[in-house]
């Protein structure tokens, strides 16, 4: 957030803010009733919309537009992003490695290989070993 905002305000750019919330539908086949996965995912959009509302007030107090989307997050970030004539995608990442990054994969890095516009992506200090966070 703190670098999206620094660069929005030295080019004079605006902000969308994007919390991407899975579909579940994959679990479909796992003999889970639909209705019982639409309602968890509509109880995943109630509070991912709570959360973002909550980070933007606490992050990006002069955004405009913050949104909530529902799929698989690389491509509604790459799809919102064509959508909105972006000139640069920031987000974060996690660098998760090993078992982690098989299990889960990189978002940044799909949106990263895919992306028909330039991507910064920050790796939080938090996720940083102590002696690289200095």
């Amino acid at each position: 957030a703190e670098y999206a905002t620094m660069l929005a305000k030295m080019s004079g750019a605006s902000i969308v803010a994007v919390y991407a919330a899975p579909t579940l539908t994959q679990y479909t086949g796992f003999h889970v009733p639909p209705n019982t996965i639409d309602s968890f995912v509509g109880e995943i959009v109630s509070g991912a919309e709570k959360a973002m509302a909550d980070f933007v007030a606490e992050h990006f107090p002069d955004v405009q537009e913050a949104e909530v989307v529902v799929g698989y997050a690389a491509e509604e970030i790459l799809s919102l992003a064509e959508n909105e004539d972006a000139d640069l995608i920031v987000m974060g990442t996690h660098g998760r490695k090993g078992i982690d990054r098989i299990l889960f994969g990189s978002v940044a890095e799909k949106v990263v290989k895919n992306s028909s516009r330039p991507v910064l992506t920050i790796r939080p200090a938090d996720d940083l070993p102590e002696e690289e966070s200095r």
